[in-house]
């Protein structure tokens, strides 16, 4: 993930997710507003085992923009020392609790941890970082109306949106094919009709499969992976990679001084993707609340 700004193509890529984020930021602040009226509030609960430096900003920029939408964010912080058995609890308990509407928990968690049965431990209907086998397989199965997306790769697929481009028929290559983004984003493109290439570690010819892209997006998690020679002039380029560089800085999968002179577009990182990655887990919260809200009880339970 990353922070700040991103436009698109037509709309001006190169400058971040700014502008999308504050539409959207608008539109949910109003929605909140509504809601507010009614006596509810939408409440999120981010639990963090540890004091990972990176997971722990992300856990609290959370709050930040919750805090800008109208949004209760709780942050629940508990010590590295801490059960796989008591995160598993806290979740349970979070499910049953009415007042809490979407539950996301900062990866990653402790290498003792098996990651599979904590995220399926979080109520589906609360699962607003579309995490569980029950919104993936939603995802999967074409019925996306009735879970969560993962809110990177619908981060993604909003940019790509924003620039004026329809993945429709066109050529897209997805670099990585991790759980958080690669994959999911790779099965959202196919169920809007894109003729989708996913590269990865064992990929021959990394460099000719990105070339033929019309539309790119680097999740690898490996920095500066994309140089200007592997993208043809014209493309869409979406950088959903975030790592840190010695000197304490974020830089992403692609070298974006260098691609920005062949790329019809490309996000910036800190600044794209990750920025509307926060503001869409809120818009997540909001849409579990009103599915709670219509189906009582949908919340407890796994």
């Amino acid at each position: 993930m990353a922070d700040e700004k991103s436009e698109g193509g037509r709309r001006g890529a190169h400058d971040g997710a700014a502008p999308i984020v504050e539409k959207l930021r608008a539109e949910l602040r109003r929605e909140v507003r509504t809601l507010e009226s009614t006596g509810l509030t939408p409440k999120l609960t981010v639990l963090l085992v540890g004091n990972q430096p990176a997971s722990v900003w992300y856990a609290r920029n959370k709050a930040r923009v919750g805090e800008k939408v109208g949004l209760l964010v709780e942050n629940l912080e508990l010590p590295s020392s801490t059960t796989e058995t008591y995160v598993v609890d806290s979740l349970e308990r979070l499910n049953h609790d009415p007042s809490v509407h979407g539950i996301l928990v900062e990866l990653p968690l402790p290498r003792t941890f098996d990651k599979a049965t904590v995220l399926n431990s979080i109520a589906p209907a609360k699962d607003v970082d579309g995490v569980t086998a029950t919104n993936r397989g939603y995802l999967l199965g074409g019925q996306e109306e009735h879970g969560f997306l993962p809110p990177t790769p619908l981060s993604c697929l909003k940019l790509i949106e924003w620039a004026g481009e329809d993945p429709a028929g066109r050529d897209v290559t997805v670099v990585g094919r991790g759980d958080t983004v690669g994959r999911p984003l790779a099965v959202m493109l196919l169920s809007r009709h894109a003729t989708v290439t996913i590269c990865h570690t064992k990929t021959k010819d990394l460099a000719a499969k990105c070339r033929r892209a019309s539309i790119l997006v680097a999740a690898a998690g490996v920095a500066q992976l994309i140089g200007k020679e592997m993208v043809s002039p014209g493309t869409l380029v979406i950088d959903a990679g975030i790592n840190s560089l010695p000197d304490g800085s974020f830089t992403g999968d692609v070298d974006f001084k260098a691609v920005k002179s062949v790329a019809k577009g490309i996000t910036p990182v800190p600044g794209g993707v990750g920025l509307l990655t926060s503001t869409i887990v809120m818009a997540n919260t909001i849409k579990a609340m009103k599915l709670q809200a219509n189906r009582p009880g949908a919340g407890g339970g796994t």
